[in-house]
């Protein structure tokens, strides 16, 4: 029953018949705690089209919705707000028909409902990922969570930056000081050793640019003529040619990030449905951009480099292939939008979960795409987020001063194994049940810290808060699981349905008001490509069923009926917390 459609529709027709209007953007929303009423309907809207006063127009629609609406039993306006009073007996209708669906609110994707594309984690192959990577890994994987409860086909996949001249600077620097050695040597994770060397370059790198300009040159010829960033640069040469010595020594360098980045996902509990590599895109990037020179959409400068302009739309000229016939980013990311549509060409619409520091990038991409006539373009959504940063300051890949995602992983792993030890929570646990459950909170208390946050603001992550089991948290979240899960196992829960005649509290009515909230939630969720309105939905939830608890006799009630009741409804937000949580990419326990 979703009766706030039912209600849009009865507005809908009663404004066509008295006003003969077609007006069907009724925005409804809950009844604010400080007003009676359950529903509310704003009247602004109507009042700025009709010319009339908001009392006028409001009793007009609530007495037509007394009188013609089942279950509306009241109303009164506060200015342009006409507050709707719905009967108990709607509220245990409505829960009797979710009574049995586990899950309820999530919509079950068909074979031919539409296709997305979610693009998440993409890292450099030079490197570990890192703290920021795990805002992208988790929104991505959430957003694909969310789309698919909202009866969406998802394709979760990734474009592997597997080339280029950050991953030669990693090559150089082993071939100089790696001594032939490997991972296993030093009993490292392959994308952590890999990264050692990026930094061993960058450090040379330094040095040498100092020295070069304490000779008397200037930091531009500094920057381009260090000799071993000249080394880097031979070695994309050469990569890009095909020598075979340096495709075999990339392949096995890469091989070693690779088994490294797969733990990192594994222990983050993300998939992916395929993978996308730069070594492959750019060169049908490459195709595309000399078919675009043919076509007069881009240009050569000079010195053999191709461009585009966009000025006329707002932005600027953009490289699209370098003087040397090397290729940029932006080279691989329009072979890989094309290839992509080429594998799927029933797409509806793909979503690229990059920071916010690549506005501009997709921006050009995107208008690029347009330009050369590739009319699923418009389909094409970059889901813009800010950096995440910690109390120490900004990271920087190049100095070393990323916190990696492994460490973060292992570092809230042991905070809910101290802060479980200190409440005394696993006492009467085996070591294979307090590992899990450990692994369960530290990551909860990551993901949730993370995606409680709208996409579009700055993240400062600070860990000692993320794991605190009181407030807007995971661990909060799990525990009112394990709590309802421990009731439950105490109680007797009949299976039947409600009496209709049965007397609730406001309590009770508050968690219900929630629960009808569960699928709007999850569609604006989709709508707004925002885990974070998922998360705030479910501390509301969890915030009224705690002071339910606190307050309201559930086991120790003599009333069987009134018992089962608060049983079978403890029981379903239960259900809508795991269900939630689901959505995020997290588990709740049990037992806690």
């Amino acid at each position: 029953m979703n009766f706030y459609n039912i209600l849009k529709d009865k507005i809908s027709k009663f404004v066509l018949s008295k006003f003969d209007l077609d007006f069907e953007d009724i925005e409804i929303q809950t009844t604010k705690k400080d007003f009676k009423g359950d529903i509310t309907v704003v009247i602004f809207p109507l009042v700025k089209i009709l010319k009339k006063s908001p009392i006028e127009i409001g009793n007009e629609i609530g007495s037509f919705l007394v009188s013609n609406l089942k279950y509306v039993n009241n109303y009164n306006l506060i200015q342009g707000y006409l507050n709707l009073t719905i009967d108990n007996k709607f509220y245990i209708e409505f829960f009797n028909e979710i009574i049995d669906d586990k899950n309820y609110g999530i919509l079950k994707p068909k074979k031919y409902d539409p296709l997305f594309l979610i693009e998440y984690s993409s890292p450099n192959t030079n490197k570990p990922l890192h703290l920021g990577h795990i805002r992208n890994i988790l929104l991505g994987y959430s957003i694909s969570e969310i789309l698919k409860a909202n009866g969406k086909n998802v394709h979760k996949t990734q474009i592997i930056n597997d080339r280029g001249i950050h991953i030669c600077k990693s090559i150089v620097a082993w071939l100089k000081f790696g001594k032939n050695s490997n991972p296993k040597d030093s009993s490292e994770k392959g994308d952590a050793f890999v990264g050692r060397y990026y930094i061993l370059f960058n450090k040379i790198y330094n040095e040498e640019i100092s020295k070069l300009i304490k000779d008397g040159n200037d930091k531009i010829y500094a920057e381009n003529n260090a000799p071993i960033f000249l080394e880097a640069k031979d070695l994309l040469i050469k990569w890009e040619n095909g020598d075979k010595e340096v495709i075999s020594l990339w392949k096995k360098m890469n091989s070693w990030v690779y088994e490294g980045f797969d733990k990192t996902y594994d222990d983050l509990g993300v998939d992916f449905d395929s993978y996308y590599y730069e070594s492959n895109t750019y060169l049908l990037g490459k195709e595309i951009i000399n078919k675009g020179l043919k076509n007069n959409i881009f240009y050569k400068k000079k010195d053999g480099s191709v461009w585009i302009d966009l000025s006329n739309e707002g932005l600027d000229e953009k490289i699209l292939l370098r003087s040397d016939g090397t290729s940029v980013y932006m080279t691989q990311d329009l072979g890989t939008a094309y290839l992509r549509h080429k594998d799927h060409p029933n797409i509806n619409g793909v979503i690229y979960t990059v920071g916010n520091e690549q506005d501009y990038h997709f921006k050009v991409l995107f208008k690029i795409l347009n330009r050369l006539g590739y009319t699923w373009s418009k389909n094409l959504h970059h889901l813009s987020y800010g950096m995440v940063d910690l109390p120490s300051g900004k990271m920087k890949s190049r100095e070393g001063t990323v916190v990696d995602a492994d460490e973060i992983i292992s570092e809230m792993k042991l905070t809910a194994s101290n802060l479980s030890k200190d409440l005394g929570k696993t006492e009467d646990f085996s070591k294979i049940k307090k590992d899990k459950l450990n692994s369960t909170i530290g990551l909860g208390a990551l993901k949730y810290f993370i995606l409680k946050v709208d996409p579009k603001k700055r993240i400062l992550f600070n860990p000692t808060e993320s794991i605190d089991f009181n407030g807007n948290t995971g661990p909060f979240i799990q525990y009112t699981y394990a709590r309802i899960k421990s009731l439950l196992r105490k109680g007797k829960l009949s299976n039947s349905k409600i009496n209709i005649g049965i007397d609730i509290n406001d309590k009770e009515k508050d968690l219900l008001k929630l629960l009808i909230q569960f699928p709007i939630a999850i569609k604006n969720s989709a709508q707004n490509y925002s885990p974070a309105l998922v998360a705030n939905y479910i501390f509301d939830l969890v915030k009224t069923f705690n002071s339910y608890y606190q307050s309201t006799t559930i086991l120790k009630i003599h009333d069987s009926e009134i018992k089962n009741f608060r049983l079978a409804l403890s029981e379903k937000v239960g259900d809508v917390i795991r269900n939630s949580m689901k959505l995020l990419g997290m588990e709740v326990p049990e037992k806690m």
